[in-house]
């Protein structure tokens, strides 16, 4: 009977082991609010698996130290590896790097410069950016009843995001509805929301007049809050949007200064992206690119998005 016990027991400490999996991951950056939540999510859902560690990495930014980082976790031979580039113009090479070494790699939430060509162990888990700016702009394009002078800040330029944002937003002035839309100003804030503030600020200071600030992420948009309410500007009568519908963004709707957002689901992307990882580390085939959809958030529905990201 002991023999018995101890051979069921050996046999299940064996199974464990056979199916413990560690992924390594690569963020961007850790001091951003949306890719927080996307790491939250992904660490939050790892506690819910057996045998699953995660070995979770900030890049800081850095293109060189995100590499570096990837091949450590080759070095330390992780079963699979998840990165949030840094730039998504650099992913050829990082995606070289885990094919030759026969690493399953996930890019997720920025959409790497070779996602038509990824290795077969490789994928992508992110949202459609042609919905993002699209839903913010015609939203935008509704309020102002189809005419208006507007101010566009870009996310970093060597992000897929930021550029097809900015695109979307062309492509939406460009039709029948919105031609009577005018871009006066767009330049690029980084993401970030102090440079928001900084950029609002010297378009005031330099006179521009505009009906709308068009923003490629909510953090670009409360900054502009903060220098348009700086300047004593009616919140009223500037229509201002932004992307991703973080908490700070839901609360600035509530208050009335946001008056556009767009839901991008920060925690369900952490998700996705582990799930694919290790159906990958497991050998199964899964989609090259899983998206996730993007959900238009206003004044009149900001109530039901304050819980998700």
């Amino acid at each position: 009977m002991k023999k018995f016990i101890l051979g069921t027991a050996m046999a299940l400490v064996m199974s464990t082991a056979a199916h413990a999996e560690t992924v390594g991951v690569s963020m961007a950056k850790f001091d951003d609010n949306f890719l927080t939540v996307l790491r939250n999510g992904m660490t939050d859902y790892a506690k819910t698996l057996s045998g699953v560690t995660l070995q979770v990495e900030d890049a800081q930014n850095d293109v060189s130290k995100q590499q570096s980082q990837i091949q450590n976790f080759i070095a330390s031979k992780v079963d699979a590896i998840i990165v949030n580039p840094v730039d998504t113009d650099a992913t050829t090479a990082m995606s070289k790097l885990a094919a030759d070494a026969g690493i399953p790699l996930v890019y997720v939430n920025r959409e790497p410069v070779n996602v038509d060509t990824l290795p077969d162990n490789q994928a992508f888990v992110a949202s459609n950016e042609l919905e993002s700016g699209t839903l913010e702009t015609k939203e935008i394009c509704r309020i102002l009843g189809g005419k208006g002078k507007a101010v566009v800040i870009m996310g970093e330029l060597s992000n897929q995001a930021a550029r097809m944002r900015t695109q979307d937003i062309h492509d939406v002035i460009k039709t029948d509805e919105c031609k009577g839309l005018e871009i006066v100003e767009e330049q690029t804030a980084n993401w970030d929301r102090t440079q928001g503030a900084d950029l609002m600020t010297n378009w005031l200071s330099s006179g521009i007049e505009f009906d709308a600030v068009i923003s490629n992420n909510d953090e670009m948009a409360i900054g502009a809050i903060q220098a348009l309410k700086a300047a004593g500007k009616d919140m009223s009568k500037v229509v201002v949007g932004g992307v991703d519908a973080t908490q700070d963004a839901l609360a600035a709707m509530q208050a009335g200064d946001l008056d556009v957002t767009v839901f991008q689901d920060a925690a369900g992307q952490g998700k996705g992206s582990l799930d694919a990882a290790l159906k990958l580390a497991k050998g199964e085939k899964i989609e090259k690119k899983v998206y996730i959809p993007f959900q238009l958030v206003t004044p009149a529905n900001v109530k039901d998005f304050v819980t998700k990201n």
